[in-house]
């Protein structure tokens, strides 16, 4: 029975984890297709949004925008990008940022270094709070309980 107090903190801080490192490269993307210096007018495809929770939970919404456009060398590039602006509807002509390569890395957010950082950083202290709080939870249950 002791093994539940290792295995659901365990599970917890691999979860918070993968979500730093998810973070953390999405931030890694956006700064490279903003630092890139190319851009290419895109068009909106599709908005949609997906919605989470519901019955005793909080819902929660995610606005989606599913984008395209043409590349110098002629190639059709198509991403998604979760919460973009409410104002951008199916259609409508954007000014996507782009980073060359095999997978173009693309966005159709206005370069905002500063605020993209700060969100990054306030996930990640979050998310490393709940890693510190996962292991002294072990280490407490390990010292105190079963001693």
């Amino acid at each position: 029975m002791d093994e539940i107090f290792y295995l659901f903190p365990g599970l917890i801080a691999a979860g918070a984890l993968f979500a730093a490192y998810r973070v953390v490269h999405r931030s890694a993307q956006l700064r490279r297709a903003w630092n890139s210096g190319l851009t290419a007018e895109g068009r909106c495809l599709r908005a949609f949004t997906t919605t989470h929770g519901g019955h005793e939970t909080a819902v929660r919404t995610t606005l989606h925008h599913v984008y395209e456009f043409r590349t110098p060398d002629g190639r059709g590039v198509r991403f998604e990008e979760q919460g973009g602006p409410a104002t951008v509807v199916e259609g409508d002509v954007v000014t996507v940022h782009y980073a060359p390569g095999p997978d173009v890395i693309a966005t159709a957010r206005r370069p905002d270094p500063a605020g993209a950082a700060a969100t990054a950083l306030g996930s990640l202290v979050l998310l490393g709070a709940v890693v510190a709080f996962c292991v002294v939870f072990v280490v407490t249950y390990t010292t105190e309980f079963r001693a």
